[in-house]
């Protein structure tokens, strides 16, 4: 998929991807690698300033943890209440989108 239309959508696939349970950088990648069938793959660069920048909105939180291989510790993202919110009305958007996308070949 062409990363311009990915980064687009990066904000609801990173909610979205948070809301049953925290996850590290890493585990991201590679639940939405492997959620898409490896159709959407994000690089660090990409992931970690969107991460923060999720955080300082107040959508995400994160708190620190051992790593279980003893090696640093690791950064776990997850919802805020108003991350949840915010999920929701994006969801509700990209529904509506989809919906209006299908008299011009199928949904988005």
């Amino acid at each position: 998929m062409d990363q311009n239309t990915l980064r687009g959508h990066l904000d609801l696939i990173l909610l979205a991807s948070l809301k049953d349970a925290p996850l590290y950088g890493v585990q991201l990648i590679q639940h939405v690698h492997a959620l898409t069938a490896g159709h959407f793959h994000f690089k660090e660069g990409t992931l970690y300033p969107a991460l923060h920048r999720l955080e300082k909105q107040g959508l995400l939180m994160a708190d620190l943890q051992p790593s279980p291989t003893g090696g640093p510790p690791r950064k776990y993202y997850h919802l805020t209440p108003a991350g949840r919110t915010d999920l929701a009305r994006r969801q509700q958007a990209w529904q509506a989108f989809s919906a209006a996308m299908q008299p011009f070949g199928g949904q988005a």
